[in-house]
């Protein structure tokens, strides 16, 4: 995992906590939610605040993440917003919290100034000792205060503050006066610069979770579903009727197809597609010839159809259909039929533009393995546990191509490869022949 680590690839983008003020304040922050403290004076945080460094030091990695559910979270710093979310247990989490420092941006700017703000993402479930209680996983409130608990002690004060305009004797009450001097001492004047964070909500119906070897959740969408691409045979009585795992690609096609999630990637913009699709190839390549003991030294971009030619027998059948949808976009060559059953399916697919867009272009990136560029970008839990079984020479190839390829540009990589999913307007879509907005170039859906 060094290589990944040297080239930014992993533990990339995290804030960097070394000032010993910061330390000080981790530590409270730390110890308020968890009991412990950390020797470290140097170590790095993701936007939850854990640190791979201070879960070595505590040997306990999930110190912020006990049971997989509730995460808590420490914000040092405005910074860490942009950071990645690691171990993650829950796909809507990394954005439940950046949505929730968005929101609060100024109260916590103000608040970070001076302390750690420590909280929890709360949730009805404790534990998911089972997958049906994953279905009990529906409501997500974020609850943060101060590790000094000003925001706390400035509801109290807002509250004393009303007692006292609104009782007649208000002005009498030595008492009541003196609350309000010893709370104003803390949080200070509320009235021009208020404590308060925003209370946030979030429903939760469809989410990938790492629990139970990984399952994608679908239950805001018109025909329901679990999908389980490890197995589903452990899985036990679930609310849902429909769970299907990797075994099934039919009646998984036609769950995407019958929700609206999928469609072809060339979809409105068949002009890029044969670069997207070509590059799949040259993945699918590199797989198959790492796996033949093949020697990718010095190997470049142009060096993929020589290499081609060298290991053709040892090519799957995902290469030869990408290559015939290739020539069918670019050439207008015989349309490939690529059915549902077939390995090379799901690499002709991307999300359509619904608010699921990241939850299926990350099921998606799990059902085409071999394409790890897409598995970088939407699954990388996935990815980091893929990328240890590689060989040297996959592992090589892989990194030089993220970092020559994908880091230089990730904006356009995105917008190339998912279209709405990019942070940028897309062109306007061209329209597709009606034979093919009805069929695809993968044929029906046939069986379930």
């Amino acid at each position: 995992m060094q290589r990944l680590i040297k080239n930014g690839l992993m533990f990339g983008n995290l804030f960097h906590v070394s000032s010993p003020a910061l330390v000080d304040r981790y530590n409270r922050a730390l110890e308020h939610l968890t009991g412990k403290r950390t020797d470290l004076t140097d170590f790095h945080i993701d936007i939850s605040g854990y640190s791979p460094e201070v879960g070595d030091d505590l040997g306990d990695h999930a110190y912020l993440n006990h049971q997989g559910v509730n995460r808590q979270f420490i914000l040092l710093s405005m910074e860490q917003r942009t950071a990645p979310l690691l171990n993650m247990k829950f796909s809507t989490s990394r954005a439940i919290l950046k949505q929730f420092i968005q929101r609060n941006e100024a109260q916590l700017f103000a608040l970070t100034a001076r302390d750690a703000v420590a909280g929890e993402l709360v949730n009805s479930v404790y534990d998911v000792s089972t997958p049906a209680r994953l279905f009990d996983y529906r409501h997500v409130e974020v609850e943060a205060d101060t590790t000094s608990g000003a925001v706390k002690d400035a509801r109290e004060l807002g509250r004393l503050v009303g007692r006292f305009k609104n009782d007649k004797d208000g002005w009498y009450d030595d008492v009541l006066i003196a609350e309000m001097i010893t709370l104003a001492g803390k949080t200070g004047d509320i009235t021009r610069n208020p404590v308060k964070l925003n209370a946030m909500s979030f429903d939760q119906r469809n989410f990938w979770t790492a629990h139970f070897g990984g399952l994608y959740l679908f239950q805001e969408v018109e025909h329901p579903a679990v999908i389980a691409p490890g197995g589903k045979d452990h899985l036990g009585e679930l609310p849902l009727e429909f769970v299907f795992d990797a075994s099934e690609p039919n009646r998984i096609a036609q769950f995407l197809t019958l929700n609206g999630l999928a469609e072809p990637i060339f979809e409105g913009r068949k002009d890029w597609a044969a670069d997207v699709l070509r590059q799949k190839m040259d993945f699918v390549l590199i797989d198959a010839v790492t796996s033949a003991g093949g020697d990718l030294s010095g190997t470049t971009r142009a060096d993929m159809r020589s290499l081609a030619r060298r290991f053709h027998k040892d090519l799957p059948e995902e290469f030869h259909a990408l290559n015939a949808l290739v020539n069918w976009i670019e050439t207008g060559s015989k349309w490939p039929l690529i059915t549902s059953d077939h390995p090379a399916y799901f690499y002709t697919l991307r999300a359509s533009d619904t608010k699921d867009a990241a939850l299926v272009n990350m099921l998606l990136a799990e059902l085409a393995p071999k394409d790890a560029r897409q598995m970088f970008i939407c699954h990388k839990e996935l990815f980091y546990d893929t990328y240890r079984g590689w060989s040297e020479a996959k592992k090589a190839y892989v990194v030089d191509f993220l970092v020559a390829e994908y880091q230089v540009d990730k904006a356009g990589a995105r917008d190339t490869l998912f279209g709405h999913d990019a942070p940028m307007e897309e062109p306007e879509r061209v329209p597709v022949p009606d034979m093919i907005a009805k069929v695809g170039p993968w044929g029906a859906v046939r069986r379930r």
